[in-house]
């Protein structure tokens, strides 16, 4: 039998976005994440760990109300590298899954900062999760979140 990998957590979730300002404010405003910290990084680590040339990158850490980060990272050269896929269902999307204890409220607080709901909200119609209402949204950047109303 192959050894694994030796994972013994999930430390993040990261985003590269275009603007570090509305990012934050999306986070923070919209969603109710604490802004728990900003900096600056770059030069030949940051190079040699991610593989992006010349990789000067404004950085900051918003946290969820249960303490978990999301990390939102402004790289100079981000408007040159391409986006992410506007489909949810695209090869390589990815997206994070939010609990909200109301599904209405949550939409309304993110399409006034901006972002687009992608369908329309809907129960699990079975299995482990039936009844929790799911809401796909999307940012300008591309970030993709769905938001899930367990049932009551």
């Amino acid at each position: 039998m192959a050894e694994d990998a030796g994972v013994i957590a999930v430390d993040h979730t990261g985003f590269s976005v275009t603007s570090l300002e509305e990012a934050i404010h999306f986070w923070t405003e919209a969603m109710g994440f604490d802004l728990t910290r900003k900096g600056e990084m770059g030069g030949e680590f940051l190079r040699e760990a991610t593989g992006v040339d010349d990789p000067r990158c404004r950085m900051a850490v918003v946290t969820a109300p249960n303490g978990y980060p999301i990390e939102l990272l402004e790289y100079s050269t981000g408007g040159t590298l391409g986006q992410t896929p506007r489909s949810a269902g695209a090869i390589g999307a990815a997206h994070i899954g939010l609990v909200v204890t109301d599904i209405h409220t949550a939409i309304s607080r993110v399409e006034t900062a901006g972002w687009a709901i992608k369908g329309s909200p809907q129960s699990i119609p079975a299995g482990p999760r039936c009844g929790t209402m799911v809401a796909y949204i999307s940012g300008p950047d591309g970030i993709t979140i769905e938001l899930m109303q367990p049932p009551v």
